[in-house]
C-alpha cells in the first residue's frame, strides 16, 4: 500500500512539473514575441495628393547675347543679383566701334559738301539756261550731279546711324527686371553675337511643368465627357513640395493643360504657376506639384503596411491569439505616395502590422500587439 501511494505522489509531482513547466513555456514564448504596432483599419474620406515631378522656370527668362563683337571690358553684375530693366549689364570694347562712327561722321561732312557745290552748279546752269546761255543738255547734267550727290549724303547718312546704334550696342542692358543667371566670360574675352552672356529670369511668377499621363487626362475630363478648359478651370489649388521634402508656403494655380499628346511618352504637358515675391524659387529649381483629389469613404492604408509579390500588394492582417497572416489587397491607382485606397481584401475593424513590415514580419508569426503612438518614440529615437 505504500509503495502505491508512493507512485501516485510520485504521479502527482511529475504532473504538477509538467504543469508548470507548460505555463514557463507559454510564458516564454510570450515574452519572445515581437512587440509590433499594429492599426484598426476604418473608413474615413480619402483626401490625397497626387505627386508630379516638375521643373521650375521663371516667367520670362531672357537670353541675353551682345549685338556687337568686341572684347569684354566690363562685368558690371554678378551671378544671382537682381537687376532692373535697362541696368547695365556688360560694357565692350568701343575704340573700334567708335572708330567707325568717326569715320561716318566725316563721310557725311564730305557728302554734304558734295551736295552744297552740285547744288550751287545747278541753281548758276538754271540762270545760264533762263538766259540761253547753255542748252537743256548741261542744265539737266548739274541737277543729275546734284540728284547724285543728295544719294550719296543718305548712304553717308545712313552709315552714320548704323554706326551709332552699334557703338550703342557696346553697351548691354538687362531688357527685363529679374534675376541674373551664370556668367561664363569674363573681362578681356572676346565676344560677338552668337555669344550666350547670361540669363535674366523674372521670376516674380514662377512656372512649374510637369506631365500626366493619358489615362489621367482622360479621367481629368470624365472620359472626354467635358473639355480639358472645363476640368482646369475646376481644379483645386496645387501646392509645390520642394527638393529638399518641405512644402512651399505659397499656393499655386493649374494655367494650362496641352491639348495634344506627345506621340513618344503619351503624355500632356501642364503648367502651373507660383507667386514667388521673396525670390526663394530660382529658374532650374525641381519639385513635385501636389495636387489634391478626394475620392469619398474608403478604406486607406499605410504605404509602409504593405508589402509585393509578382505584382500584388499584401498586409498582414493580426488573426487570433495574435498569429498574423499575409492578405492580398487590391488598391485604387490614385496614391498621395504615402497611403494606399484599398479596393477589396481588407474590412472595417480588421487589425493590420504597421511596423517591422518586410523586415522582421513573417507569416504565422505571433506577435504582441501595440498601438502605433506606442511605436513611434522608438522610431524617433532611432533616428
Amino acid at each position: 500500500m505504500k509503495t502505491n501511494y508512493l507512485y501516485a505522489g510520485s504521479a502527482l509531482m511529475a504532473l504538477g512539473l509538467i504543469a508548470t513547466g507548460c505555463k514557463k513555456d507559454a510564458a516564454q514564448q510570450e515574452q519572445q514575441a515581437p512587440e509590433l504596432a499594429v492599426m484598426t483599419v476604418s473608413s474615413s474620406n480619402a483626401e490625397l495628393e497626387t505627386a508630379y515631378p516638375a521643373t521650375l522656370q521663371g516667367k520670362n527668362d531672357v537670353e541675353i547675347r551682345p549685338q556687337a563683337t568686341g572684347f569684354l571690358t566690363r562685368v558690371a553684375v554678378t551671378e544671382g543679383q537682381h537687376v532692373n530693366k535697362g541696368q547695365v549689364l556688360f560694357e565692350i570694347d568701343k575704340v573700334t566701334l567708335q572708330s567707325a562712327v568717326d569715320q561716318a561722321r566725316a563721310a557725311v561732312a564730305v557728302a554734304q559738301a558734295n551736295v552744297n557745290t552740285a547744288q550751287t552748279n545747278a541753281n548758276n546752269n538754271k540762270m545760264l539756261l533762263d538766259k540761253n546761255i547753255i542748252g537743256a543738255p548741261a542744265y539737266q547734267t548739274s541737277v543729275d550731279a546734284l540728284n547724285a550727290a543728295k544719294a550719296q549724303l543718305n548712304q553717308a547718312q545712313a552709315s552714320l546711324t548704323a554706326a551709332q546704334k552699334n557703338l550703342s550696342y557696346s553697351v548691354v542692358t538687362s531688357p527685363i527686371s529679374g534675376m541674373v543667371g551664370k556668367i561664363d566670360y569674363k573681362e578681356g574675352t572676346l565676344v560677338s553675337p552668337s555669344t550666350l552672356l547670361t540669363i535674366v529670369s523674372d521670376n516674380s511668377l514662377m512656372e512649374a511643368y510637369f506631365s500626366m499621363t493619358e489615362k489621367e487626362v482622360l479621367a481629368l475630363t470624365d472620359n472626354g465627357s467635358r473639355t480639358v478648359e472645363a476640368a482646369r478651370n475646376q481644379m483645386p489649388p496645387v501646392q509645390l513640395m520642394l527638393a529638399n521634402g518641405t512644402l512651399y508656403p505659397q499656393q499655386g494655380t493649374i494655367v494650362s493643360i496641352s491639348g495634344v499628346l506627345d506621340s513618344s511618352t503619351g503624355s500632356a504637358q501642364v503648367k502651373a504657376q507660383f507667386p514667388n515675391p521673396d525670390g526663394m524659387l530660382r529658374s532650374g529649381n525641381t519639385g513635385n506639384v501636389l495636387i489634391p483629389s478626394v475620392s469619398g469613404v474608403s478604406l486607406q492604408v499605410p504605404q509602409s503596411a504593405t508589402f509585393e509579390i509578382q505584382d500584388m500588394k499584401f498586409v498582414y492582417v493580426v488573426g487570433d491569439s495574435a498569429k498574423v497572416h499575409s492578405t492580398p489587397i487590391q488598391v485604387s491607382d490614385v496614391n498621395d505616395g504615402k497611403n494606399y485606397i484599398v479596393t477589396s481584401g481588407l474590412k472595417e475593424g480588421d487589425q493590420i502590422v504597421v511596423e517591422g513590415v518586410g523586415i522582421s514580419v513573417r507569416d504565422g508569426m505571433v506577435i504582441r500587439p501595440k498601438s502605433p503612438a506606442a511605436a513611434q518614440p522608438a522610431q524617433q529615437a532611432g533616428k
